[in-house]
């Protein structure tokens, strides 16, 4: 089949890589370069790298709605467009532009998780369970009808990203199965149920900040979930602490934000109705250490005398924090 592929992130790289191997893809389309690091240079987009790559042609329109990206699809002779984490919404004229129109690689078990940021929030919810549907796309936001879902556990220390670089295959096998499918004419598109859909927002650096006055399986869900980015923060003695590597776990009486212990397993903090065990750390200006090293410098001292005296760990918004 003659397809084109729509994509930017690493998540959609192992998708064009199969199609590559089993169909004609005529074009892909990413977005534009954008600055990135702290020199802030012009940095492509994992697709476009993997397309050069694999000697594809690679469009890079700015906007999907200026009647260039339709002009390109309707250009290329393309049965079907082929969208992974493109990362905008496309116009109805786009995808009316290929016969077949725009199927979808979602990292969700729809209807639940639409939006931007499925991975990260079925992680912070605490799901115990996702996959990847394959939909047709329509003009609004995941709503369109799925041919198919492949479910996957989540391990109850994943993060986000180790779930959404375990996806991205899981999501390749899923696409391929999808377009065989409708080549043989046996695929069949069923209605979601509207009823039971959620939104997954695109997260923000807010939404790494660490409350441990909340219930301890939230608070454990919630560093993994924002894990790699934004980043769980919370507040160390008026020092921003990065934390990572959490789960929870029952006991204690203490205060939410108190040290129980530091030992080899991490750094135990009180939450409501339990602990919650941070296996790794990054203080202000240092690399990223497991939190039992903390008792082999002077701030790994002031740690466990913290904790020693049942002082407490006192803890912030992100935002509050410089």
């Amino acid at each position: 089949m003659r397809v084109v592929f729509m994509g930017s992130p690493e998540f959609a790289v192992p998708c064009l890589r199969a199609l590559a191997k089993q169909h004609d893809v005529a074009l892909v389309v990413s977005q534009p370069d954008k600055p990135a690091g702290r020199g802030s240079q012009l940095t492509a987009p994992a697709v476009k790298l993997a397309a050069i790559e694999l000697g594809l042609p690679v469009l890079q329109p700015k906007s999907a709605r200026t009647g260039e990206l339709e002009q390109a699809l309707r250009a290329s002779g393309a049965e079907l467009a082929v969208v992974v984490a493109y990362g905008k919404i496309l116009p109805r004229a786009v995808l009316d532009a290929v016969p077949r129109g725009c199927i979808n690689v979602h990292g969700s078990l729809l209807p639940k998780y639409r939006g931007a940021a499925p991975v990260q929030w079925a992680v912070i919810d605490g799901e115990r369970e996702t996959g990847v549907s394959i939909m047709q796309l329509d003009e609004g936001m995941d709503t369109g009808p799925v041919y198919l879902e492949h479910k996957t556990p989540i391990d109850p220390d994943e993060t986000s990203g180790e779930l959404m670089h375990r996806l991205a295959p899981i999501g390749a096998d899923a696409l391929i199965e999808a377009l065989a499918l409708i080549g043989e004419g046996r695929a069949v598109a069923v209605p979601q149920d509207h009823a039971r859909a959620t939104h997954a927002r695109m997260l923000t650096k807010a939404d790494g900040a660490i409350d441990f006055a909340q219930p301890v399986a939230a608070v454990a869900s919630r560093i993994r979930g924002v894990d790699p980015w934004p980043g769980a923060q919370a507040v160390l003695r008026e020092q921003t602490v990065k934390l990572f590597r959490a789960h929870a776990t029952a006991g204690t009486d203490a205060a939410p934000g108190t040290v129980v212990a530091v030992d080899k397993d991490g750094a135990h903090v009180a939450g409501q109705g339990g602990v919650v065990t941070i296996r790794e750390i990054q203080l202000p200006g240092r690399k990223r250490m497991a939190a039992q090293q903390l008792a082999n410098d002077p701030a790994g001292d002031r740690w466990v005398r913290l904790s020693r005296d049942a002082a407490r760990m006192f803890l912030d918004h992100a935002g509050r924090a410089k």
